[in-house]
């Protein structure tokens, strides 16, 4: 081939993205951290049956967008679409029901057949959080507020809104489903086809549908909160009360479904108008049937994963940038002892870059391009009268000093 270029919907990560990414990363864990959660990691693949009975058929994951293949020895896997299954599974194969609540933190690549956009690829990363156990709207409350922490620390708290809702308990949805089909079945030709098939098999589906004429049919609906039960509107007003003295601010947006079927009680969305139509940053839910649905014990949850790239994109926290040391031994001696030297400073924690090869001032420029603060030059004369040439290319200027003082000579 000509030209090697990554599968449609992926792409390389490196340089500044990938500093940003991992600086995303790194205030997940240190939030995350601090409110107990540790970390979980779940395969990239699954037997396919771990998502497609709890995230639900009629959904566009498991009818249009997972990657399923049959492995060399003939079983069925799908590579990650999201995490939560994943964590359930982990939960019920390693026996944590011993250990509740479990506080489950995670990151890394998922996978999903759509179309590229901006924002948006087939193989994207997430960070994701799982609270398991706890079944009372406090810990809802707990965990949005974790994400909202979490977006402010990424300097997202003007550019973010929260769309919040509840799907009540299983009780008001079956009254409410009823309700939808009842609507929807009298427009039915009015329906895409998609939605003509959710009508028989999970009609709140239609709701989130992306299609123009059904989105004017879902604009007169019912709505959820007509068809709550007593216990589901308290729970919900407990989750709201929450929010406000947590000082989270939120829009009821009762339109709001999310993509899956193991959702429960509280629906949630962080949504930014700066990545076009494809706004969500980050988002969760409740989910306290899905364990059982599984084959593992009554075990509730709630918990949300945001796309790390949209993240990394939208935030404006500047990635830490480590400014080598640039090694520049002149001479087979010399460069001996450079190897010496170079792994001294290593074991101190400073980053050195050992630069062997062209003459001086091709390396001092290698140098300056790759934004070293320091340039140590060893040659003959130097190796023997035991001292190194520092370079400080801020400053331009340069000391010779012994090899005991080396790194005393590039502190800041």
């Amino acid at each position: 081939m000509s030209k090697l270029q990554p599968a449609r919907g992926t792409r390389d990560i490196y340089g500044d993205e990938a500093l940003r990414i991992n600086a995303v990363v790194e205030m997940f864990r240190r939030v995350a951290g601090s409110y107990g959660f540790e970390d979980l990691a779940t395969p990239i693949f699954e037997f396919t049956e771990v998502f497609k009975r709890p995230l639900g058929e009629a959904s566009d994951v498991v009818s249009k967008e997972m990657y399923t293949f049959e492995d060399r020895g003939g079983e069925e896997v799908t590579l990650r679409p999201e995490f939560t299954a994943g964590v359930c599974r982990a939960f019920i194969s390693n026996g944590m029901q011993q250990n509740l609540p479990c506080r489950l933190m995670s990151h890394g690549p998922v996978f999903r057949y759509e179309r590229p956009q901006k924002g948006r690829y087939r193989q994207f990363h997430q960070i994701n959080a799982e609270l398991l156990g706890p079944d009372t709207p406090e810990f809802d409350v707990d965990m949005i507020a974790m994400a909202w922490r979490l977006l402010s620390a990424l300097g997202l708290g003007d550019k973010v809104i929260l769309h919040l809702n509840t799907l009540g308990d299983a009780e008001s949805r079956n009254a409410y489903r009823d309700a939808l089909v009842a609507y929807f079945s009298g427009q039915k030709n009015k329906l895409s086809e998609d939605s003509v098939r959710r009508l028989d098999t999970n009609p709140l589906r239609i709701l989130d549908s992306k299609d123009d004429g059904d989105k004017a049919l879902v604009a007169n609906a019912p709505l959820m909160s007509e068809h709550l039960n007593d216990a589901s509107r308290a729970f919900f007003d407990v989750v709201k009360a929450g929010l406000d003295a947590a000082g989270v601010p939120f829009e009821h947006d009762e339109r709001l479904v999310r993509g899956l079927d193991y959702y429960t009680h509280t629906a949630f969305e962080f949504i930014t108008t700066e990545l076009g139509a494809q706004g969500t940053v980050l988002a969760g839910g409740r989910y306290d049937g899905l364990i059982e649905k599984l084959g593992g014990p009554k075990v509730a949850g709630v918990g949300w994963a945001g796309g790390i790239e949209r993240l990394a994109m939208l935030s404006s926290i500047e990635p830490e940038v480590v400014r080598p040391i640039f090694m520049l031994p002149m001479g087979d001696a010399a460069t001996l002892k450079a190897f010496a030297l170079a792994e001294d400073l290593r074991s101190e924690g400073y980053t050195v870059i050992a630069d062997r090869s062209g003459n001086l001032k091709k390396r001092l420029t290698r140098a300056s391009k790759a934004n070293a603060r320091f340039a140590m030059i060893l040659g003959d004369n130097e190796l023997e009268a035991g001292m190194i040439v520092v370079k400080d290319l801020d400053r331009g200027t340069q000391d010779q000093v012994t090899f005991d003082a080396l790194s005393a000579a590039v502190v800041e």
